[in-house]
């Protein structure tokens, strides 16, 4: 298999196994959010998401467990051409996007949207 390649703004990110994740705080609740996205076919395809707890826009999904404190669940999501993430510097942190063990913040200051997408994905 070939690694996939995931554009960050104008950042290109080899994905080994094809996959990542963003992590996050919900601005409001304080509670940790998790999803890991397959890049697949020029989509983005969310595979399972977590939340550690629950508050408002914050349920767990249909047919989550418990797993280690998080609610764990995989999303019925279609794929997506693309992920835009709102940068507002508001919200106290930003996404942590982990490709395998290389994580770094992203968002984190306020400025125009990110937009996460395959670098094959460009122009869907």
């Amino acid at each position: 298999m070939s690694a996939a390649c995931l554009l960050v703004g104008a950042l290109a990110l080899a994905l080994p196994d094809g996959g990542f994740s963003l992590e996050w705080e919900h601005s409001v609740e304080k509670i940790r959010w998790h999803e890991d996205w397959q890049v697949e076919g020029g989509t983005l395809h969310l595979t399972r998401a977590a939340v550690k707890g629950s508050g408002a826009g914050m349920e767990p999904g249909e047919g989550a467990t418990l797993h280690k404190g998080w609610w764990v669940w995989q999303p019925d999501l279609a794929p997506q051409p693309r992920l835009t993430l709102a940068a507002s510097g508001a919200t106290g942190g930003g996404w942590t996007l982990c490709v395998g063990a290389n994580c770094q913040v992203i968002g984190q200051s306020p400025g125009a949207p990110l937009i996460l997408a395959p670098c094959d994905g460009i122009g869907r």
